[in-house]
C-alpha cells in the first residue's frame, strides 16, 4: 500500500536519519523503542545499502566502551523522479534522497484532450531529457494524478477522460525501475507523513479540490482513498451554479463581483464536507489543496469556518498556500516512497534490474 508508515526497522531509522543532521545508534534505539541489536544491524544493513553512512572523523569517546559514531544520510548517487500530472500542466522533477530537487521541467501538457498513449509517450520523454547527462542513476519513479488510482496503478479520472489507464506498467516497461502511481490526495497525506520528524504521525486527511473532488486518510495500514462524490463543488460545479457563458473558468468567476456568492457557495460547501470527513474520521489534521483554495484568496474564510462548526478547534486545518507547492510536495512524496517505506527491499529490486 502507498505511504506507509515505516515499519521495518530499516525504514524507522532511515526516516530519523534522514530528516536530521547527524543521529546516533543511541538515539534510534531511544526514538524507535527497538533493541539495541536490532538497530544495529538495520544500521548496518542501511551503511551496506549505501544509505547511511558513518560520521568516524567526528566519532566521540564516552569512556569505557566503545566510542559513539555518528550517523548521516549518505549520497547513493541515485535520483528519484516524480510526476505530478494536471490538467494542462505537468510537473516533472528528480529528487535526491533528502528530498531536495535535483532537476525539474514543467510541461504544457493538455491531458483531456490528448490520446492516451501520446501523453504516457510525452511524460517517458520528457523524463527521458531530464536525466539526460545526469551523473546519477534513476532509482524509482512516482506519478500522481487526478481522480481515482487503483493498486495496480491504473487511473480513473472523468475530468482527464481516463477510464482505467494502465500508466503504471507502461513506465515499468520503460525504465526498468519501481514506479509508484498514486492519486494528489494520497500523495498530499503521504508528503505530510514522509516531513514529520517523528514515526508516530498524528492521524491526516487531506481533501483536494479542483477540476475533481479527492480525498485520502492515514490509516494503520497506511493511507487510503475516501470516494466523495460532489461534483457540485468541483470547477465545473461551479460553473454551473454560476449559470453565465461569460464566466468559463474559475479565473474568470474570482474576477467578477456577481459571482461571488456562487465562490462562497462553493467554499460553505467545501468546509461542510470537510467537516463530515472529521466526523466519520477524527483526523488530527486536515490539508486542503487546489485551485479551489489557491485562486480564489477569499475561499479559506468561510471554508474554515463551516469546518469548525462542525470539528471546532478539535482539528488543525492548513492549506497549502500554493499550486508550485503542491506540486513539488506530492511529486516528491511520490517519487521517494518505493525507497522509504522498504530501503532494503529497493536495493534488492536495483541489484536484480
Amino acid at each position: 500500500m502507498a505511504f506507509s508508515r515505516p515499519r521495518t526497522p530499516a525504514a524507522k531509522c532511515l526516516h530519523l536519519v534522514r530528516l536530521g543532521e547527524l543521529t546516533s545508534r543511541s538515539e534510534l534505539i531511544q526514538a524507535t523503542g527497538l533493541s539495541q541489536p536490532t538497530i544495529t544491524r538495520a544500521v548496518s544493513a542501511l551503511v551496506d545499502a549505501g544509505y547511511v553512512t558513518e560520521r568516524l572523523d567526528m566519532a566521540r569517546s564516552n569512556g569505557r566502551g566503545r566510542p559513539t559514531i555518528p550517523l548521516e544520510l549518505a549520497d547513493p548517487g541515485t535520483v528519484h523522479a516524480g510526476i505530478a500530472m494536471g490538467t494542462e500542466e505537468t510537473y516533472i522533477a528528480l529528487f535526491d534522497l533528502k528530498g531536495r530537487t535535483v532537476r525539474s521541467v514543467d510541461l504544457n501538457l493538455p491531458v483531456a484532450s490528448l490520446d492516451k498513449d501520446d501523453v504516457i509517450q510525452h511524460l517517458m520523454a520528457g523524463l527521458n531529457r531530464l536525466t539526460a547527462g545526469l551523473d546519477r542513476r534513476l532509482a524509482t519513479v512516482g506519478v500522481t494524478a487526478s481522480g481515482t488510482v487503483s493498486e495496480d496503478g491504473c487511473v480513473t479520472a472523468p475530468n482527464l477522460g481516463w477510464n482505467h489507464v494502465n500508466l503504471g506498467r507502461q513506465l515499468r516497461e520503460q525504465f526498468s525501475v519501481p514506479v509508484q502511481v498514486t492519486s494528489v490526495s494520497a500523495a498530499i497525506v503521504g508528503s505530510e507523513m514522509q516531513s514529520r520528524a517523528d514515526l508516530d504521525v498524528p492521524s491526516v486527511l487531506a481533501l483536494f479540490a479542483d477540476d475533481s473532488i479527492a480525498c485520502a486518510v492515514t490509516t494503520e495500514d497506511g493511507v487510503v482513498p475516501v470516494e466523495v462524490t460532489r461534483d457540485e463543488l468541483t470547477t465545473s460545479g461551479l460553473l454551473a451554479d454560476i449559470g453565465q457563458p461569460a464566466v468559463a473558468s474559475l479565473a474568470d468567476a474570482v474576477r467578477r463581483e456577481d459571482a461571488r456568492d456562487a465562490l462562497d457557495r462553493r467554499a460553505r460547501g467545501l468546509g461542510e464536507l470537510a467537516g463530515e470527513l472529521w466526523e466519520t474520521y477524527h483526523p488530527a489534521t486536515v490539508v486542503v489543496a487546489g485551485s479551489a483554495f489557491i485562486e480564489d484568496p477569499q475561499a479559506p474564510g468561510p471554508f474554515a469556518q463551516a469546518a469548525r462548526s462542525v470539528a471546532g478547534d478539535q482539528v488543525e486545518l492548513r492549506m497549502l498556500p500554493t499550486h508550485r507547492e503542491m506540486v513539488r510536495d506530492i511529486a516528491r512524496a511520490a517519487a521517494l516512497d518505493p525507497v522509504l517505506t522498504d530501503p532494503l527491499d529497493a536495493v534488492v529490486v536495483r541489484r536484480s534490474a
